[in-house]
């Protein structure tokens, strides 16, 4: 296994140096063709995606994110397309100077080379890595989980047809094996892998940050919250919550935990109706307990003590349920005297990835994404448009919640780096 990794790492990287031959147009044509190519496909795609299905609950939280449709399919190749139109994000001048002594400087920027990929029941990410990694002249390593080998394989299969019709060498894209020693062999892959990004639950990310020996920026944990404020309008503050909560349940920018300010209890049940409709349970502390019984359905409401208790009986690791990332429909609801309250709450539980505050004040609104450490601060906008395609950046590579280098959606900009380019004329240095 190690010796037939390590020959892929080898191929991946010398690949890798002939994506600078490429141009800009000539990538763009091959991203369009792998589009064409996914609509042309999607029949044997799904086919494969079923079989990955078919191994999975459907209860499971991941199987919404392992599951491929046709109208998803569409989605991912209008992304690829739309990657293919967008500025090339390779060759920018960012800085442009001449020394006293006639040296003339630039900044130029440059693909990092090789980025390792690893990634959970998300078929999708293979498309999405592949079309941001060869817009931005990277050459890519795929490690998926087992859940969605057979849609990986698929998906790369596909890619690596279309490559090798423009005489492109296949090896700039490379699956690896879904196992648990291609995930270690990836991570101390020096001197072959340049960057490495995990995209998945908090244990994957953790385990990547503390093993890897390679160049790692973290992503996709998200611990997400609204604040709805004593100033906040009712049923703009539903249709956020109801949005933030229930689009996408198991993707990394969904809603995991309500705060409302105790003035606003009263209006607790208006907030959480089309919640009741989509069956979500909620776990809520004392306070907001007492404003929904009896006007929240009895099977789907529970004291957040009592399942915390559940929870760490389970799970003796967890420390509280407020740092549920729930991934399901589930949420949890915080009750809090006043903005600071509620601000302490989100320093203490949230992950950095993305926080809301529906409010009408200003001030208050001001306060909160002059206060909150995330990486996408909302004001009256639900926590479900965290999503670089929604940003206008194509498609993202996943959502960076640290703050030394990308933070965000990472999208073409942030998987390029940088070089100086120095020319003379014969200076010397004294």
């Amino acid at each position: 296994m190690e010796l037939k990794l390590k020959e892929t790492f080898q191929k991946v990287k010398a690949a890798s140096k002939t994506l600078a031959l490429l141009t800009d147009d000539k990538r763009n044509e091959i991203l369009r063709a792998v589009a064409d190519a996914i609509i042309a496909e999607t029949s044997a795609l799904l086919k494969a995606n079923a079989l990955d299905l078919a191994k999975m609950d459907k209860a499971n939280p991941l199987y919404d994110r392992l599951q491929l449709t046709e109208q998803r399919l569409r989605d991912i190749a209008a992304d690829m397309r739309h990657v293919s139109t967008l500025p090339s994000p390779l060759g920018r001048i960012l800085k442009d100077k001449t020394l006293d002594n006639g040296l003339h400087l630039q900044r130029v920027s440059v693909p990092f080379g090789v980025i390792g990929m690893i990634y959970e029941a998300r078929p999708n990410v293979t498309f999405d890595v592949f079309s941001l990694c060869f817009k931005s002249g990277n050459a890519c390593v795929l490690k998926g989980g087992k859940d969605a080998d057979a849609s990986n394989t698929a998906g790369v299969a596909l890619i690596h047809r279309v490559l090798r019709a423009h005489g492109v060498n296949p090896d700039v894209v490379a699956l690896l094996p879904a196992t648990h020693e291609a995930t270690g062999e990836m991570l101390n892959a020096v001197g072959y892998i340049d960057l490495c990004i995990p995209r998945g639950g908090k244990k994957l990310i953790s385990f990547v940050r503390d093993a890897a020996k390679v160049p790692v920026i973290e992503t996709g944990a998200g611990v997400v919250h609204c604040y709805f404020d004593k100033d906040g309008d009712v049923e703009m503050g539903k249709r956020i919550i109801t949005n933030a909560k229930c689009r996408r349940c198991s993707v990394c920018n969904t809603l995991d935990t309500l705060v409302v300010h105790a003035s606003r209890l009263g209006d607790l049940p208006r907030l959480c109706e089309d919640l009741a409709k989509r069956e979500v349970k909620i776990h809520a502390d004392s306070k907001a307990y007492e404003a929904l019984k009896g006007r929240y359905p009895d099977t789907l409401l529970y004291k957040a003590a009592d399942s915390e208790r559940r929870m760490m009986a389970e799970d003796p690791s967890l420390k509280s349920i407020w740092f549920t990332e729930w991934m399901s429909m589930q949420l949890a609801i915080k009750t809090v005297a006043s903005e600071d309250e509620a601000l302490d709450h989100i320093a203490t539980y949230g992950s950095g990835h993305s926080e809301s505050i529906v409010s009408d004040n200003q001030e208050a609104q001001k306060k909160f994404q002059a206060m909150v450490d995330a990486a996408c601060v909302y004001v009256n906008a639900p926590t479900s448009f965290t999503d670089g395609s929604q940003f206008g950046l194509g498609a993202e590579i996943g959502i960076s919640t640290q703050k030394l280098g990308a933070r965000g959606p990472m999208a073409l900009e942030e998987i390029t780096t940088y070089k100086w380019l120095i020319t003379g004329s014969g200076q010397t240095r004294e």
